[in-house]
């Protein structure tokens, strides 16, 4: 872990970034994070935990990553109603109406439907240049992290294109989705997107890292306004219509009211299956800048620095003998001592010790579930 302590408290090389008015960040914080449960909790997601010890949590190190090139008064969180003041008080230099809380969980196309009908009451006219990401993302080489942002601005500015960064892969991931690329773009580092593919099993996840043509789908978009508006009203047309009947309401005091009625009518739908799938206006950058969502005990596994026998003790004390391929977090002063265990997630937080193989976490959601249907909230 000290690998990853150094690499996140390396000095910047305090590149000078344009940063244009119109430059605009919508950051999604309303996840639960069920897959990284003891450690993330209803209470206290995995978003607002420092994860590395940095003192920073992932919600301020994605802050810090878009300063640079977004004026902070610009930047939007969407969270849910029970997150606003956590919000709030990592982030203080926010106003409190840069909070969007949605009353109920509806994916991300509700989510940044209802951040671009913000950002349009908010913006002069159609020209505002949006960047939409996670809140639980990693980001090891930042200034390079910009640098593609700034060219996808650039890019989004003079063509209607729907932009997404696709990561270049370094082993054969089945927790990602991946993006096949088309035909390149003449004179920018971009292409066509040719398809979307879903998290494969491993052997169709061997063929795509072998073949060259795809990417890791991260997640994180960038549009202008006026090109985001015409596609949500071409491919999502019932959800523009619910935002467009409250245009006159965003940022005004009317607004809350509006959201509390209207966003629980909303579909549960991603952005990827309700929009980028079907758009023909789909470009991907590939792109390399040390990138992992967090998402996984496995993706902190992959990162973090090993013992000779490939263990990982994360902020505790642990003891191995006969055991690999183990990560283990603890409370503060509490020791492991194990022995004869291999490829385990050991975690203990808030009460709940989870033992679980690491090729099995997908399942920790269902545990989740089962541990609170079984003792209502009491370890959820």
């Amino acid at each position: 872990m000290l690998y990853l302590c150094r690499l996140l408290n390396a000095k910047s090389k305090n590149k000078k970034y344009i940063m244009k008015e119109n430059n605009y960040c919508v950051i999604m914080a309303g996840g639960v994070g069920s897959r990284f449960w003891p450690f993330s909790r209803n209470e206290k997601p995995k978003q607002f935990l420092d994860f590395f010890g940095t003192g920073r949590s992932l919600l301020q190190m994605t802050i810090d990553r878009f300063r640079p090139v977004v004026p902070i008064e610009n930047i939007l969180i969407v969270t849910n109603v029970a997150y606003r003041e956590q919000v709030l008080e990592q982030i203080p230099d926010l106003r409190s109406n840069q909070v969007l809380c949605e009353p109920a969980r509806r994916n991300t196309a509700p989510c940044i439907a209802y951040a671009v009908a913000r950002i349009k009451s908010m913006s002069k006219g159609s020209h505002a240049n949006i960047v939409v990401a996670a809140s639980d993302h990693l980001i090891l080489q930042e200034d390079v992290f910009r640098d593609v942002i700034a060219k996808c601005f650039s890019f989004i500015e003079k063509n209607d294109a729907l932009v997404t960064l696709g990561m270049k892969p370094t082993r054969p991931e089945t927790g990602y989705g991946y993006i096949q690329m088309g035909d390149e773009v003449s004179g920018e580092a971009m292409c066509k997107v040719k398809a979307f593919t879903e998290k494969p099993n491993l052997d169709l996840a061997e063929k795509f890292v072998e073949s060259g043509d795809f990417l890791w789908n991260s997640g994180i978009f960038i549009w202008n306004l006026r090109t985001i508006e015409a596609a949500l009203q071409e491919h999502m047309p019932e959800l523009s219509r619910k935002f467009m009947q409250g245009a006159d309401k965003m940022g005004t005091i009317d607004e809350d009211a509006f959201i509390q009625e209207m966003f629980p009518t909303c579909p549960s739908i991603s952005i990827d299956y309700g929009l980028m799938e079907k758009a023909q206006n789909v470009y991907v950058m590939p792109s390399d800048f040390g990138w992992s969502d967090l998402g996984t005990w496995g993706s902190l596994y992959e990162l973090s620095e090993k013992d000779e026998s490939e263990n990982v003790t994360l902020h505790s004390d642990a003891t191995f003998y006969d055991s690999r391929g183990n990560i283990v977090t603890l409370p503060a002063g509490h020791l492991a001592v194990i022995q004869g265990l291999e490829d385990c997630i050991v975690a203990e937080a808030n009460g709940v010790l989870l033992i679980c193989k690491r090729k099995d976490e997908q399942q920790i959601r269902q545990f989740y579930a089962d541990a609170e249907m079984q003792f209502g909230g009491k370890f959820s």
